[in-house]
């Protein structure tokens, strides 16, 4: 397959879960040798609150501890962005709401949310809570191994079939 997939991560402020899932998804995905296949890997915000902001320091501690560099600055999702992804993921259902409510018809991506790849229902909630409030680390923490299985279990099932890889990811 020849056409490059487009990822986007979107939370309510881009500070917090989507710079996180941008980043540990872009780690993944080098990490597997899968770049070339990635037109686009990005993150945003539904609301312009924090236009061009720095991710939480929680955020950043909790990615630097765990070896996924990030580096970003909050921007709101537009419209046109409908048509650049192929994948446009909300961390919780007022997200995908909102990002639904503003999809274009026919356009190009596809609106959901990130934790439809949840394989352990047990261990990850399928909404990634917004931590922004929390006192502490171990809610960023927490969000940080739910993103990480959602972004596996994406890259297993959807990308590898879509890819048609002969690799087990």
């Amino acid at each position: 397959m020849d056409q490059k997939l487009s990822v986007a991560f979107v939370c309510f402020g881009n500070i917090c879960r989507s710079p996180m899932a941008e980043a540990i998804f872009r780690k993944k995905v080098e990490d597997l040798g899968l770049s070339h296949h990635f037109d686009c890997i990005d993150s945003f915000a539904v609301s312009g609150l924090n236009k061009g902001k720095d991710p939480d320091a929680r955020t950043v501690h909790v990615c630097e501890s765990r070896g996924v560099p990030i580096s970003h600055k909050a921007k709101q999702l537009s419209i046109s962005d409908h048509n650049k992804f192929n994948y446009i993921f909300g961390m919780d259902e007022n997200n995908v709401n909102r990002l639904s409510a503003y999809n274009p018809r026919k356009a190009k991506a596809r609106v959901g949310l990130f934790g439809e790849w949840n394989a352990k229902p047990a261990e990850f909630e399928t909404v990634v809570d917004d931590p922004f409030r929390s006192e502490g680390l171990s809610e960023f923490e927490h969000i940080f191994d739910q993103l990480s299985h959602f972004s596996d279990e994406f890259l297993r099932s959807e990308v590898q079939g879509r890819l048609k890889l002969k690799a087990k990811l």
